[in-house]
């Protein structure tokens, strides 16, 4: 099968559940057989992603996008200009720089962009459509999130073929957005989803999330629960002593940062916790650099600077090796996650997960039996979960091993790519 798989890159500069998801996924239908050949939007991917697309330009380059929405000149500069612009290394300065993955402020832009050949980047849609022309047709289209759906019209025009989208996350940013922008987004979502033939959501939460944003045929729902690459995953042969309490994901407020340190600082305070390390990874952008020296600050007034570390690095064998330093990994995101990649990652190290009872996260836990959810609604709740299991390693390596038995067993990457192949099979039919 010949898959065209569109799928945004976030430079490498932060964790990035969907490109991570993106990237594996590409792999593992490629390992199975298909021909999958992956377009990337906006930015280039990160170190993970060697060999996924070095021979496909870049399409609407971050540089380019932002020159056509504000000003009319670049709507119809050259393309020679175009392709200086969209160089891989000029794109992967433009990614460091604050903003750029920041939804604040880019109402507009998103709209346009849901626009398509209607939005201010026309010609960008024009081209990349010009150009997946004059390749070989293949036998889907995938698109990697529901802010790419401006493009759905104009490929299903253009191929001819089945047009999939993958649901997760996207409300995260769609509710950062200003009005009233974030409500004629979510209307042009909506437009554009009538040509889409399926959409994959990864959690049965999420499903009836975005079904109740958008008027999604139920029909064309497939659930299909999220996978990750279980090459390499060890846990520890012991668990690390001192306990280490450990955070995976952005470095951002709304994802919970400074909540676990504060629990972390609270947990310290117990006499038999005194001993606790806190390790944090996941990279920080623009403001969040500033949050994350606010929170050492606050950790140094409390005498412990010295107990705490945030990781710079975290490529997907620095992620390995980060895992299996912790005895629990807690991202007490406020609003809840379409799954979390993390409590996959973690619980195939062996490491349990205490998460807040909202999202989809009931959901994971649930069915892997690999941790804990806590009620969101009660202040000390996440301090008091975390201390019994801390006080408990017993109990946390009984969690983390049956984690890491439904990891392996349910959660793989291969698996997830064969039930999303039998979805495009399921269209072609």
């Amino acid at each position: 099968m010949k898959v065209v798989h569109i799928i945004p890159g976030s430079g490498g500069t932060f964790y990035c559940q969907n490109c991570i998801r993106d990237v594996a996924l590409v792999r593992a239908m490629r390992k199975q057989g298909h021909d999958v050949m992956v377009v990337p939007m906006y930015l280039p991917f990160g170190a993970d992603s060697r060999g996924i697309s070095e021979h496909v330009p870049v399409f609407f380059g971050g540089i380019n996008v932002y020159l056509q929405q504000k000003f009319k000149l670049f709507r119809k500069t050259p393309h020679w200009l175009d392709r200086i612009l969209d160089a891989r290394w000029f794109l992967r300065q433009a990614a460091k720089r604050e903003g750029t993955t920041e939804a604040a402020g880019l109402g507009p832009m998103t709209l346009s962009m849901l626009h398509g050949v209607k939005g201010y980047q026309e010609k960008e849609v024009v081209r990349l459509v010009a150009w997946l022309r004059e390749q070989e047709k293949p036998d889907a289209v995938h698109l990697s999130n529901s802010l790419l759906l401006g493009l759905a019209g104009e490929l299903k025009r253009a191929l001819s073929v089945p047009v999939i989208c993958t649901l997760q996350d996207e409300e995260s940013w769609l509710d950062h957005i200003e009005p009233p922008y974030d409500r004629l987004c979510w209307e042009a979502m909506s437009a554009s989803a009538e040509v889409v033939d399926a959409f994959i959501v990864v959690s049965r939460w999420y499903a009836s999330e975005m079904a109740k944003r958008m008027p999604l045929a139920p029909e064309k729902i497939r659930v299909v629960p999220l996978g990750i690459d279980l090459e390499g995953r060890e846990a520890a042969p012991h668990p690390p002593e001192p306990p280490v309490l450990g955070y995976l994901s952005k470095m951002t407020p709304s994802l919970g940062l400074g909540v676990l340190v504060d629990a972390f600082i609270a947990l310290k305070n117990n006499p038999a916790l005194r001993t606790l390390k806190f390790r944090a990874t996941g990279g920080a952008l623009g403001a969040d650099v500033h949050y994350v020296a606010e929170l050492k600050a606050k950790l140094d007034t409390h005498g412990m600077a010295g107990d705490a570390e945030f990781l710079d690095s975290f490529d997907a064998a620095q992620r390995r090796e980060f895992l299996r330093s912790l005895s629990v990994l807690s991202v007490p995101a406020l609003q809840g996650e379409a799954f979390g990649m993390f409590v996959l990652e973690a619980m195939a190290a062996g490491v349990p997960a205490v998460q807040p009872n909202i999202g989809a996260f009931p959901e994971v836990i649930e069915a892997t039996g690999g941790g804990v959810v806590y009620d969101a609604t009660k202040k000390d709740a996440l301090v008091s979960t975390l201390e019994a299991l801390l006080l408990d390693p017993a109990h946390a390596q009984d969690l983390g091993r049956r984690g890491r038995e439904a990891v392996f067993s349910r959660y793989g990457i291969d698996r997830m790519a064969a039930d999303i192949v039998n979805v495009y099979q399921s269209l072609m039919t």
